[in-house]
């Protein structure tokens, strides 16, 4: 895996009305454990691609469930391969703000799960940072999983991510 530094994204928009970041369901653990594994289902969303784009993640712990914390955030004008990657790189920088030491990633794009994987190459030149970022989150963790669902078994994500283009309900 490369070792790569994370950093923050650029792109200079910032979250219209009711498009907030990442919203805690649940209060953070209070002390933290020594084996934290974090269940993430991610989507992005572009009306038109591009289009207004959005960002939806729902992470759960993996043991109990229980919803840990929901992202959804607009990105502006952007791709549909872009909000994926993105929503990919919110959710691991949450799983690793509450302390996760594993993740199971679950993707509705087979493209970026099999890129993360490292069975297909990333070659479009705005996306390459994004998964620089993305392997460097990845390689802070003591393990992680990626795999590709049916959009069925993804409802929650995509609502979150369509909600960071619409607003909430």
């Amino acid at each position: 895996m490369p070792t790569t530094t994370p950093s923050r994204r650029s792109g200079g928009e910032s979250p219209g009305p009711g498009r907030g970041r990442t919203r805690p369901t649940a209060a953070p653990p209070t002390t933290t454990p020594d084996h934290l594994r974090v269940l993430i289902y991610t989507d992005g969303a572009a009306r038109g691609n591009p289009g207004p784009a959005g960002a939806g993640a729902i992470l759960r712990d993996a043991q109990t469930g229980e919803a840990l914390a929901e992202i959804a955030e607009f990105l502006g004008v952007r791709t549909n391969n872009y909000a994926e990657w993105t929503a990919v790189e919110l959710a691991l920088e949450e799983a690793l703000r509450l302390g996760a030491t594993h993740v199971d990633l679950r993707l509705d794009s087979e493209l970026v799960a099999r890129q993360i994987s490292g069975r297909y190459r990333v070659k479009h030149p705005d996306l390459k940072p994004i998964h620089a970022r993305v392997m460097g989150q990845l390689a802070r963790l003591a393990g992680y999983t990626v795999g590709h669902v049916p959009r069925e078994l993804n409802k929650e994500a995509d609502r979150l991510s369509n909600v960071a283009i619409d607003g909430p309900t």
